[in-house]
């Protein structure tokens, strides 16, 4: 082998090691990529259902509380109106027994005195 082709061989292995360097350095880099867009990927996945699901479950909550207080206030208003109606009621009846009474004891009053009783009784 003579000096030259010695040379030659040289140079073309320093040009295959170089080409085959960066050959695997562009892979390499374009694995490390992908690695690390997946992984990108999957946080903001995680972080995207985290803050998700808070909003849900903040939704939820206030959803569930305003129901919880109208049916609160449904109750309360169902209360109160039954307890007006009941003292309405009650006080109606209280009327309609004394005009009741009242009538019962002027017919007494005037039986006695259309009978010859005149004694008054209250």
């Amino acid at each position: 082998m003579t000096q030259t082709d010695r040379q030659t061989d040289r140079q073309t292995d320093r040009q295959t090691d170089r080409q085959t360097d960066r050959q695997t350095d562009r892979q390499t880099d374009r694995q490390t990529d992908r690695q690390t867009d997946r992984q990108t990927d999957r946080q903001t996945d995680r972080q995207t259902d985290r803050q998700t699901d808070r909003q849900t479950d903040r939704q939820t909550d206030r959803q569930t509380d305003r129901q919880t207080d109208r049916q609160t206030a449904g109750r309360q208003a169902g209360r109160q109106a039954g307890r007006q109606a009941g003292r309405q009621a009650g006080r109606q009846t209280d009327r309609q027994t004394d005009r009741q009474t009242d009538r019962q004891t002027d017919r007494q009053q005037t039986d006695r005195q259309t009978h010859g009783h005149t004694e008054r009784k209250p």
